[in-house]
């Protein structure tokens, strides 16, 4: 079997989606379902179950794919180890995270101390996502906001901040500086889609304080969410550090229930870490840990 076509295999079984998997490839979608059909063939079972143009693993791709990452992994740790030991190591660090703002001005500071280090970043939406690329091996680190609690993922909780609700200047609320949440249960929201761990978050508390946002727009793009409410389409949630990067905006604090998020980086117990990797981590919790930054929405 093609170690490249075990690659593509780990790929379409976790977005179980053949034409996003050839996106993310880079590679034409046709080739890709020819590659995957001559795999089933090979071991004699289908692997996904096909409906249409949907596909989902099914109980045959589960039990390949648990024997693809651990192969996989194997082989990415023996690489890691003996490039640790031959002193070559090429300094390739590789996370996931919703926004690349959640940590683009550690990465300067980092650089500066390291210049010979490579990032490899991949953008998710989902934390069920992230746990997928950690248990597989694809990536060293992930940012998660809830923190992960799945086993076998390690993890160090960064910081904890505010979720403040934002308002236009010109809105009713704007002179206040907190207010209850149920004070805003019949105002206009505008949210993130759904499967973003941040709306998952701030419904929550919409819930506790007793009301289902009325969401009037939603966006895949966590940064454009402080334009749309400067724009007067509505309110939003946002956490407290967005302040610096919204500043027409109104941010009122939330007096009940208490709105807080933390952020945590995580990796995967037992795996091999490089030298690199090493690095990374320990520069990203000494660098939350003396306040020297907020990260922004997620």
């Amino acid at each position: 079997m093609d170690l490249q076509h075990l690659k593509y295999f780990q790929t379409v079984a976790r977005l179980e989606h053949m034409t996003y998997a050839a996106q993310e490839l880079h590679i034409a979608q046709p080739a890709l379902s020819v590659i995957i059909s001559r795999m089933e063939e090979q071991l004699g079972v289908p692997l996904f179950d096909r409906q249409g143009r949907r596909i989902k693993l099914n109980q045959y791709g589960r039990i390949y794919l648990g024997k693809v990452n651990e192969a996989l992994h194997a082989l990415e740790e023996g690489q890691r180890q003996l490039s640790d030991l031959a002193g070559i190591e090429k300094a390739t660090i590789s996370i996931a995270a919703t926004t690349l703002n959640r940590f683009s001005n550690m990465l300067g500071p980092y650089l500066a101390a390291h210049p010979q280090a490579n990032f490899r970043i991949m953008q998710t939406p989902t934390e069920d996502m992230k746990i997928q690329l950690l248990q597989s091996g694809e990536i060293d680190f992930v940012f998660a906001a809830p923190p992960i609690t799945a086993d076998g993922i390690a993890g160090s909780n960064l910081l904890t901040e505010e979720i403040m609700l934002a308002v236009p200047p010109q809105h009713r609320l704007a002179r206040r500086s907190s207010i209850r949440l149920s004070e805003a249960a019949d105002e206009p929201f505008i949210s993130l889609k759904p499967g973003y761990s941040f709306r998952d978050l701030t419904f929550s508390y919409c819930a506790a304080a007793g009301f289902v946002p009325r969401v009037v727009c939603e966006g895949d793009e966590p940064t454009s969410i402080g334009s749309l409410v400067a724009a007067g389409l509505g309110v939003a949630f946002l956490p407290a550090a967005a302040r610096r990067n919204h500043g027409p905006l109104v941010f009122l604090s939330i007096e009940e229930p208490v709105c807080m998020r933390t952020m945590q980086l995580a990796w995967l117990e037992g795996r091999y870490v490089s030298g690199a990797a090493r690095s990374f981590r320990d520069f990203a919790i000494n660098y939350y840990a003396s306040g020297q930054d907020k990260l922004s929405l997620d």
